[in-house]
């Protein structure tokens, strides 16, 4: 990697980046984007999209992102597949970053790096991942493993819901684990999970172990019901794991603002405590987490971005 001075970068490849990275694109600034391990973002793992304006009869997740990335290409976007940011220096522009081992130097950069999925945070969570535990039903759900078996899902939002009935094209039986005695997905999303003949909710109740260690696969869940305490077990071959995101923004620590959660702070529209790196999408939102809310503030950061050269004539 060279030390040109790019004029924009976007960290992140999901609705947010890749709409930033549209709209500079066109405004040709050159952009170059930093897609990390996980090109296209959650979204890719999502079946069918439903809600995307555009696409009446809902699209795959992934079929969206490729559009996506092929329209901001289109105008001149340069998409780098799996390269990640190592670690930031904000301290001056143009800003430095190392990225894949080498340093690389944009005058604005925008972080549209998104959220990554929340764990429980059992030991026997950890060491029966891919062995039964997953956080991605459109990516696992259709392994033999998991072909006319009981399944668990954990969670009771509308990625939660997603997955119950997703699972039910596969499964024998659908247990929907919630900590709570009501859903809090949208309507629909929830009573298309509850009037599922194959899904059952488990209501007040939270996951304390995996079971399963022994045999090096999932076999069933210890159950524990918060209101009266009494443990249970649920026999089941697999544990879906949908309880939220945590914002992929460690990197930036010490070198923006953030809260508590690890969400970066918008102080002015998309633009952060260090004037010259905006941000857009799923890590610095967490009322919306939509992928047209992400696709909005990723075109309003970018005009953003294209302003603040413009007003520094480059």
């Amino acid at each position: 990697m060279s030390n040109e001075i790019e004029k924009v970068t976007v960290i992140g490849s999901g609705c947010a980046g890749l709409t930033a990275a549209l709209y500079t694109a066109r405004a040709q600034l050159k952009p170059v984007v930093l897609t990390g391990a996980m090109p296209g973002g959650l979204l890719t793992t999502t079946s069918v999209v439903e809600n995307f304006p555009g696409w009446p009869e809902g699209i795959d997740g992934t079929e969206l992102m490729i559009k996506l990335q092929q329209q901001a290409e289109r105008f001149g976007a340069e998409v780098r597949f799996g390269s990640e940011v190592e670690a930031v220096d904000f301290s001056q522009r143009p800003f430095k970053m190392v990225v894949d081992g080498e340093e690389m130097f944009t005058q604005t950069l925008i972080i549209a790096s998104g959220a990554g999925h929340r764990h429980l945070g059992l030991e026997s969570e950890k060491k029966l991942d891919k062995k039964g535990v997953t956080y991605c039903a459109t990516c696992d759900g259709a392994l033999p493993m998991f072909r006319d078996q009981p399944l668990v899902v954990v969670g009771g939002g509308d990625s939660a819901c997603e997955e119950a009935t997703y699972l039910t094209r596969f499964a024998r039986k659908v247990y929907l684990v919630h900590r709570r005695n009501e859903l809090r997905a949208s309507k629909v999303m929830a009573a298309r999970a509850l009037n599922h003949e194959k899904i059952e909710p488990v209501w007040d109740s939270e996951i304390t172990e995996i079971l399963g260690e022994s045999e090096d696969k999932v076999m069933g869940v210890r159950l524990k019901n918060n209101k009266t305490n009494d443990e249970s077990v649920i026999d089941c071959a697999g544990v879906f794991i949908a309880i939220g995101h945590v914002p992929n923004t460690q990197i930036f620590q010490g070198q923006i603002d953030m809260d508590e959660e690890g969400y970066i702070i918008r102080k002015k529209n998309s633009q952060t405590s260090v004037e010259g790196v905006f941000v857009s999408g799923d890590c610095s939102d967490k009322v919306y987490r939509q992928a047209i809310t992400a696709a909005g503030m990723g075109c309003a950061a970018a005009i953003e971005a294209e302003r603040l050269l413009a007003s520094e004539n480059q």
